[in-house]
């Protein structure tokens, strides 16, 4: 199957979602639910435009090679520098075709066996982390639970159903603490401070990775917390209107930290050119989460295995185009800005 024909079976069967040929957050702005960014909506299409804007240098006079895409990251090797993002709650943003557990034991072993891993999603359902740790768990570790910054008491319950599925790591999406259902619980949710963040990476048992940095000094943070990764992330701009591209914060943020912890990316990235521009500009892997629910509502784990032949080949001609010859090779070298 090619990645066209899984738009097209996609198309009409994601609720909110058109499955657009050009994903860019302009024909779902502002629908919440669903998956439209907030406010106006632009942030969204400002993280995709970002990196159409950040241009590769070509260069062809070098050896002739073959190039190698595999990352190695947290003990394990990874065919691509790819995740598949967290997403929770599927009938209320995609429609009534999947539940939760149905999209997750489709995309986590999907993922597992073309060489990527999935990170899972969480929501006020408790059946929703358990759909994806359960299919983690049955994948061997190979996921990423994703646990929402709720009370204290709420992840610690989370904590320990994340830690069962022995996932290889565990993360924290603290940036959804914009979203509607955080917002005003009693007891308290959302926002963490360092001493907080610092005793849930404590109770991880895994490498822990803190999901929704947007500045320097909250990567700074995260690693004062003893956090292990970061993912620069602005929730694809649904919990804040008015930031910035994600591609336009990442060089500042993996200067300040890159040499100490993982740095990942998401927010537009729909490419493997656009892999290669998010590795240029100093991440050392990028999580797409649309892309891949688009796979999964277009043609179950084919359509999965579909979206990863293509994410390859695209960045295997990027790196062969440039001269990049494994993922250390690329560098801001290869950028033109």
């Amino acid at each position: 199957m090619e990645w066209r024909e899984v738009i097209e079976n996609a198309r009409g069967n994601m609720g909110f979602c058109k499955a657009c040929p050009v994903c860019d957050g302009r024909a779902c702005k502002n629908t919440i639910p669903g998956p439209g960014a907030k406010g106006r909506g632009d942030v969204a299409m400002r993280n995709y435009a970002a990196w159409q804007d950040v241009r590769v240098n070509m260069d062809t006079l070098h050896e002739n090679g073959s190039v190698n895409t595999e990352l190695e990251l947290f003990g394990r090797t990874f065919a691509l520098p790819v995740f598949a993002g967290p997403v929770g709650a599927v009938k209320l943003h995609y429609g009534d075709r999947y539940t939760d557990a149905e999209y997750n034991d489709v995309l986590v072993p999907a993922c597992a066996d073309s060489g990527i891993a999935a990170f899972v999603g969480d929501g006020v359902d408790p059946t929703v982390l358990g759909a994806g740790t359960t299919a983690i768990g049955l994948a061997g570790g190979f996921g990423v639970p994703t646990v929402k910054p709720w009370d204290v008491d709420t992840v610690r319950e989370k904590m320990l159903l994340a830690r069962d599925c022995n996932a290889f790591a565990i993360a924290m999406d603290v940036d959804a603490a914009g979203l509607p259902f955080l917002q005003n619980r009693q007891p308290p949710a959302g926002s963490k401070s360092v001493e907080e963040l610092r005793e849930i990476v404590q109770s991880a048992g895994a490498p822990f990775i803190v999901k929704g940095i947007m500045t320097p000094r909250g990567a700074e943070k995260a690693a004062e917390a003893g956090a292990a990764g970061i993912v620069v992330s602005n929730h694809g701009g649904r919990v804040l209107d008015g930031t910035p591209a994600t591609a336009e914060v990442l060089p500042a943020i993996a200067s300040a930290v890159g040499d100490d912890m993982v740095v990942m990316v998401d927010g537009g990235i729909r490419s493997g050119l656009d892999v290669f521009k998010a590795l240029a500009l100093g991440a050392h892997a990028v999580i797409m989460a649309r892309p891949f629910v688009t796979a999964v509502y277009g043609g179950q784990a084919v359509g999965v295995s579909a979206l990863v032949a293509k994410l390859h080949d695209e960045l295997a001609d990027a790196m062969r185009m440039t001269g990049a010859f494994t993922l250390a090779d690329i560098d801001v070298s290869k950028i033109h800005r």
